[in-house]
């Protein structure tokens, strides 16, 4: 019994953070699709049967469904929720379902459909940061050094505690936790840093070492580290007025990490260990849940940023898999064949079910092996 409720702290918060992000994504396409003219047969919630629904106005049957791990909208000549063309169905329709039907909707219709469900995402999360920055507050550093550890980078390059971070590797820095993304990203890279001390402009170099770093669920991870300590962390609350400002930059930051991350993962720079699946976010989920809920709407809108810019990578299946066959097509002036479209599909299935396998063994080793 105690085995039950300890897994519901992890698997209900997970799944209403999934399920409300799901809902952002999929609303996106089906509100463009629908300004488009496009007709919508189903918006569901999760896979598989249906456990309930309804019918609306126009059509659309509203679901949620057995198997909550995703959602999709399925638009009239649809032959999957992969939002695959039913090319039966579609020499059969006639004019009225034609006029409803993606497949028979401009390129750039259809480009803007695509683009939308990640957009979405992309929206709500800065709506959240926003609303957060605005109420509690952005979490803010200065990037004052108040400490410096023997032997470190940071001492080997010459700063000393209450030396103002300036800019590091040609980027200005407003505060410690840029500082700490730019040298967690660069390890064994020489960086120029630039420091204020006592009013005297400094120019120094250091050389982040590769160090394990255990974040706050346990997690150890590969990064850069100078070997130094920040001021007193805090949050600084942002106006109404300029939040959004700060919630973009928050976003857009977020993303150029993730990019990042991937790069070096790639390239093998970096180790794939932190490359998390559907079970490490549900352990975070459960795990921010217990922090608090602000702790977890923070946590909603990291994954929502996520969650969109995935959906754009180049791979079919996935939005951006769409969205790069719709750019051939423009580039081309016509589609690509039926039998590049399938190859495309059957190639981009085997990366998803490869990455998602991938993840899970990395989660089954991190939580249950370590």
């Amino acid at each position: 019994m105690d085995f039950i409720m300890s897994l519901g702290w992890y698997v209900i918060p997970f799944l209403v953070v999934l399920s409300i992000l799901v809902f952002v994504h999929e609303l996106g396409h089906y509100l463009v699709a629908r300004y488009n003219g496009v007709g919508v047969d189903v918006f569901s919630i999760g896979f598989g049967p249906e456990v309930f629904g309804w019918n609306d106005k126009a059509g659309t049957r509203w679901k949620v469904s057995w198997f909550p791990l995703g959602g999709y909208v399925k638009m009239v000549g649809d032959a999957d929720a992969a939002s695959t063309p039913d090319k039966e169905a579609l020499k059969k329709m006639n004019a009225e379902l034609r006029s409803k039907s993606l497949y028979y909707k401009t390129v750039w219709q259809r480009i803007a459909v695509s683009i939308a469900g990640p957009a979405a995402n992309y929206l709500f999360a800065i709506l959240v940061f926003s609303v957060l920055f605005a109420t509690v507050g952005q979490r803010f550093t200065l990037p004052i050094i108040e400490g410096i550890q023997e032997n470190s980078a940071a001492a080997k390059a010459g700063i000393q505690p209450g030396d103002h971070v300036k800019s590091i590797a040609g980027q200005k820095i407003e505060r410690f936790e840029d500082l700490q993304m730019i040298v967690h990203e660069r390890p064994g890279e020489s960086l120029d840093i630039i420091v204020d001390r006592n009013g005297h402009i400094l120019n120094l170099t250091a050389v982040p070492t590769l160090s394990e770093i255990k974040d706050n669920f346990g997690h150890v991870t590969k990064a850069g580290l100078l070997g130094v300590k920040g001021s007193k962390p805090g949050f600084i609350q942002r106006s109404w007025y300029n939040s959004w400002y700060y919630a973009t930059k928050e976003t857009y930051n977020l993303s150029v990490s993730t990019l990042k991350a991937l790069g070096q993962i790639i390239i093998g720079t970096k180790s794939a260990d932190g490359l998390g699946g559907p079970l490490r976010i549900a352990q975070m989920s459960g795990e921010v849940a217990q922090s608090g809920m602000v702790a977890l709407i923070w946590f909603m809108a990291l994954l929502s940023v996520n969650l969109g810019l995935i959906n754009l990578f180049p791979v079919p299946m996935l939005d951006g898999g769409h969205l790069l066959f719709y750019v051939f097509e423009v580039i081309r002036g016509k589609p690509l064949s039926e039998k590049a479209q399938e190859w495309g599909f059957r190639i981009g299935f085997g990366l998803i079910i490869a990455l998602m396998l991938f993840s899970t063994w990395n989660d089954l080793i991190q939580i249950f092996f370590k």
